[in-house]
């Protein structure tokens, strides 16, 4: 059995890195269960957990194959290691932030890829991303603009209190585990 590649996908501002530090806490100590951290060309902040690259230094890992899957949007380079190949063929569930545009690449390289689109309403996106204060007013507006198409095996909720999202992807996780299982 392969493992299970979980996607968080959704706009900005949805709270997919909240919705993964929870989970992170619900499944410790859990060794079938880990987080993906995904390397970026943009230094981590409190509000996103990844590892900093620069964009040479991202270009040349790509080149030697140390990503299994990349992606570029809002000017940056996206990347998801290479490790993840071996740890899925161990049966692990593992969960990452990944792009709605790269949702098909995920599909076709693992076997068995679960895809959470994680919602809010339009002007909670709005204050979340002016707290997180990395855009100005007008890239803001143009993320919040941005849609693409996403296949999605769940919808999560998040525009409330994050426990009840949380509840509600942990219980959705824990289902499709048990059907793998």
């Amino acid at each position: 059995m392969s493992g299970l590649f979980v996607a968080l996908v959704g706009p900005s501002g949805a709270g997919k890195d909240s919705l993964i530090r929870e989970l992170g806490r619900r499944f410790a100590g859990d060794a079938r269960f880990g987080i993906v951290k995904r390397y970026v060309t943009r230094a981590a902040d409190a509000h996103e957990d990844h590892h900093t690259l620069d964009a040479a230094a991202f270009e040349a890992r790509e080149q030697a194959g140390g990503f299994a899957l990349t992606w570029r949007a809002h000017g940056l380079s996206y990347g998801v290691p290479a490790k993840v190949d071996a740890e899925l063929g161990e049966g692990r569930t593992l969960v990452c932030n990944l792009s709605r545009a790269a949702v098909g690449a995920a599909r076709r390289r693992w076997p068995q890829v679960w895809v959470g689109l994680v919602t809010a309403r339009p002007e909670t996106l709005a204050r979340r991303l002016a707290a997180r204060g990395r855009e100005d007013e007008a890239d803001r507006a143009l993320r919040l603009t941005r849609a693409p198409e996403t296949e999605a095996d769940a919808v999560i909720d998040n525009d409330g209190d994050l426990a009840e999202a949380s509840d509600r992807l942990y219980a959705l996780l824990q289902a499709r585990r048990s059907v793998l299982a």
